[in-house]
């Protein structure tokens, strides 16, 4: 009866931490474009190189608490941000993605988000 319980326990943390690292990678990408003339991709959000790191090394490797991020647009006006679980329905069942409107959305079905029209056609979290 507890492993069920403590598997379903896990895989809701890594779905609340993939959602705060979603709203952190926003506030980076935000924090970056300010000091730059563009929004940056994980490693250079990572990188103490380019000024000071804005997200931890683990964010900008791409993979942490069982999902895969990734920056599917990245331009000068414009950004994506997505969290996909490694293993759908063990690490996570939803993704996640926000844009630089700061809403973060969901997909209930833990869909690749591959582009910002998939993103903003989802419907936003609830606080």
């Amino acid at each position: 009866i507890a492993i069920p319980n403590l598997l379903r326990a896990r895989l809701q943390a890594n779905e609340s931490a993939a959602q705060a690292a979603v709203k952190t990678l926003a506030t980076a990408q935000i924090t970056f474009r300010t000091a730059n003339t563009s929004y940056g991709t994980l490693a250079l959000l990572g990188s103490p190189a380019t000024g000071p790191a804005y997200i931890d090394a683990v964010l900008a490797a791409g993979t942490k608490n069982g999902y895969v991020f990734t920056m599917p647009v990245n331009a000068a006006e414009e950004f994506c941000a997505a969290a996909v679980p490694v293993t759908a329905s063990v690490t996570g069942v939803r993704s996640f993605c926000v844009t630089e409107d700061g809403v973060v959305r969901v997909s209930p079905t833990g869909v690749a988000i591959t582009t910002k029209a998939l993103c903003t056609g989802l419907g936003a979290t609830s606080p």
